[in-house]
């Protein structure tokens, strides 16, 4: 008995000094799981994140221990441990609270940026499509083409087009489409309904080994919400027969482990154009998640998209000069199109027997595009006209699957990530045709199949070595092109593959609380046109992009954060937007090297600021000096505005954006005019009525959204003229919106 004694005592010395395993959750009040949670032990520093079921694991901990529980947007919660919380678990609810910059600690937070778009996201919502993309801090956005066909988008010094650099994803699903009758890389994201977003998860640069194609300048990761506390019906009417209608509905209710909702959105508008665009948009998404054992979560999503438009496309500064048309005019307004996309998405987080996290989903897409342009007029057919039809029809099928592991060495923490994934692309009567009046074919210049197909595999690891944290990771790509020409009289099917492997290093250091740096280095790239690879015999199939960023986050006082990073990126080849054919096209080695800086300033708890700006140099490394300037790459960009939310009642925004001058063409012969433009809306909540007004463009300026030196010639014109043409911004636009909630 005295031996038992004896053994009891120095078991319970041993635990007391060694510590135990803690298993837990964190949720908050309506049972949703919350992801990044720090949880730390106050008694002996042992310290954790939670995963995104909400799940943690804490280490060297004992009875009676202090454990504090925090995140921003959360009330700090401090619990004390006790023998039943490591038989069964231990729970932990947090409430929400108002964003407090000056809680913000940098040592606590896996990727304070991440932290900091979501306190952006926070406090000033997105309520339209156009304002989804530009949550991330320095991307600029420009349509073109009457609403409907995905917006040009410009990051870091490039003029991505329609995603020819830069990844885009939500929940998992690519929305970059490849070898796409319009552009390498087009991405649509129409279909993504603004209040369903959760999350923005972004990144710059090539450095992160879960992002494959068109990760170059940067990504996008969007994620969609499990569950919504209540159930919404807007409506919102404003200039230019604008019009739109939003319900949200809750379809489970009080249910603890599963959630269920649908939103139904439709949109119509003519536009500020002579010629209206009679643009209408219907989206339907549907989203449904329960919890397996308490802990493993399955999500099934579903959504339709569908919209038709017609538009008065680019016109040359030549005709408004001269007074022939005004700003909002037409040459030729039968342009125009129609696009469609269904979605069906399972996601499934498992916690596995070592604790690991099992991460994946199975996605497929049905899409359909129809477009109509006219970039030249009557350059090419001086009778009919230039007019081109885009069109292709396609099935994506693929999975992505990661398993996340920590272990511990000693002191250093580390933890791996292994993926892979599959995308198959099915692209039916891919087609580029001469048409007249979106009716006759008077030639087709290209039509075929493409079956395009990729394949990765990825590793990564972080280790926390005290105040520094080192991430080196690797990825495989294999693809395989084949391409059916259904012009060519023979049948024939041409096949190429390709692998690379891109490795990526990266580095963090905590230096105290309010201060961190970072050195990322990566290479990333982007794949080809199918068509180009095959039928041009492109010797660079997935050309790759090599970058490297140094900067730090800064917390000088309570309510001040700063970020500031100098960066470098060498291209082995850019794709270059071509508007006499309304294609993208290859075009050399370039080389971009950039400051990016922002500023977050929280003047009280309700009034919030925040900025960035990025100036870049951005030239051609296969052009002669002074003639090699990348058309439409931007020089400096800046952005940001004041928000305001004054204890539940009044909330809203003053928004701006500035784009620089920049060149045109190679030589800079020919100059897009810079904008500066300014937005506002407020919002008034009465009980479970808000009453809200916006205002784009508040000064009314006269502006160039889109602009692109082409040669064109008018039906009156015997010789041909290069130079601007441009789609003119939003004029003052104002609209109004009311929303109830039950």
């Amino acid at each position: 008995m005295k031996n038992k004694i004896i053994l009891f005592v120095v078991f319970t010395c041993y635990l007391q000094a060694f510590g135990q395993q803690l298993k837990g959750r964190v949720l908050d009040s309506f049972n949703e799981p919350l992801e990044n949670v720090y949880v730390i032990n106050m008694d002996t520093n042992s310290h954790t994140h939670t995963d995104e079921n909400g799940n943690f694991i804490l280490e060297n901990t004992n009875i009676n221990n202090t454990i504090q529980i925090s995140i921003l947007g959360f009330k700090k919660k401090t619990v004390t441990v006790k023998q039943v919380d490591f038989n069964n678990g231990k729970t932990i609810i947090l409430e929400t609270k108002v964003f407090l910059l000056e809680e913000l600690v940098l040592r606590k937070e896996i990727n304070a940026l991440q932290t900091i778009s979501k306190i952006d996201l926070k406090v000033n919502p997105v309520n339209s499509s156009q304002e989804i993309l530009r949550k991330v801090p320095g991307l600029f956005i420009g349509q073109h083409a009457g609403g409907g066909k995905a917006e040009q988008i410009f990051l870091r010094g490039f003029d991505i087009d329609h995603g020819t650099d830069i990844t885009l994803s939500v929940d998992g699903m690519p929305i970059n489409m490849v070898s796409h009758a319009h552009g390498q890389g087009y991405s649509d994201l129409h279909f993504v309904i603004p209040e369903t977003i959760k999350n923005i998860n972004f990144g710059k640069g090539p450095y992160f080994a879960n992002q494959g194609d068109f990760n170059t300048a940067g990504y996008v990761d969007f994620s969609t919400k499990t569950a919504i506390n209540k159930n919404t019906i807007s409506m919102g009417f404003g200039d230019f027969n604008s019009l739109r209608t939003l319900g949200m509905f809750n379809l489970l209710e009080n249910k603890k482990n599963e959630n269920a909702y649908v939103a139904l959105e439709y949109i119509a508008t003519d536009g500020a154009f002579e010629s209206p665009q009679n643009f209408n948009r219907l989206n339907i998404f549907g989203k449904y998640s329960t919890f397996l054992n308490g802990k493993d979560r399955v999500t099934f999503t579903a959504s339709h998209f569908t919209s038709s438009w017609d538009a008065s496309g680019q016109i040359p500064v030549r005709e408004v000069n001269n007074g022939n048309i005004t700003r909002f005019g037409a040459i030729d307004d039968t342009e125009g199109g129609f696009t469609s996309r269904t979605n069906l998405n399972v996601q499934f987080n498992k916690t596995l027997a070592n604790e690991s996290l099992l991460k994946t989903n199975i996605f497929y897409s049905k899409y359909n595009f129809e477009l109509y342009s006219n970039f030249t007029f009557f350059l090419d057919d001086a009778v009919n006209g230039d007019q081109i039809k885009q069109f292709e029809n396609r099935d994506i099928f693929g999975m992505n699957a990661e398993i996340i592991n920590t272990k511990n060495y000693g002191s250093v923490e580390a933890k791996f990530t292994k993926g892979a994934g599959l995308r198959y692309d099915l692209v039916n009567d891919n087609e580029l045709s001469h048409t007249k009046n979106r009716r006759e074919v008077l030639d087709r210049i290209q039509l075929g199949n493409v079956k395009q197909t990729n394949m990765y595999a990825f590793f990564n690891s972080e280790f926390e070595i005290g105040k520094f944290k080192i991430s080196p990771s690797v990825r495989l790509d294999y693809f395989k092109f084949l391409y059916n020409d259904a012009l060519n009289p023979t049948y024939e099917t041409l096949t190429k593959t390709k692998a690379i492997v891109n490795p990526k290093l990266n580095f963090l250091y905590t230096q105290n609380d309010n201060l961190q740096w970072f050195l990322k280095s990566g290479i990333g790239f982007h794949s080809n046109d199918a068509r180009v690879v095959l039928q041009q015999n492109a010797d660079k199939i997935l050309p790759r992009a090599y970058g490297l960023d140094f900067g730090n986050i800064w917390k000088p006082t309570k309510n001040l954060v700063l970020n500031t990073a100098v960066w470098y990126l060498l291209s082995e080849e850019e794709f270059v937007y071509v508007g006499d054919a309304g294609i993208v096209e290859p075009s050399g080695e370039s080389e971009r090297f950039g400051l990016d800086f922002g500023v977050r300033y929280q003047f009280t708890d309700w009034l919030y600021f925040d900025t960035d700006a990025t100036l870049t140099k951005a030239r051609s490394l296969e052009n002669v000096n002074g003639e090699n300037y990348i058309p439409l790459a931007p020089n400096f960009t800046m952005s940001g505005g004041l928000s305001f939310n004054n204890l539940g009642k009044f909330s809203g925004g003053l928004r701006y954006r500035y784009l620089d001058d920049r060149p045109a063409n190679e030589d800079y012969s020919i100059v897009a005019d810079g904008y500066f433009v300014t937005d506002f809306n407020i919002n008034y909540k009465m009980k479970d009525v808000t009453f809200g007004v916006a205002i784009e463009n508040i000064f009314d300026v006269a502006w160039n959204e889109t602009q692109f030196a082409t040669e064109s010639r008018l039906q009156n014109e015997t010789n041909s003229v290069e130079e601007i043409h441009f789609t003119p911004g939003t004029p003052f636009f104002a609209k109004a919106t009311v929303s109830y909630q039950f």
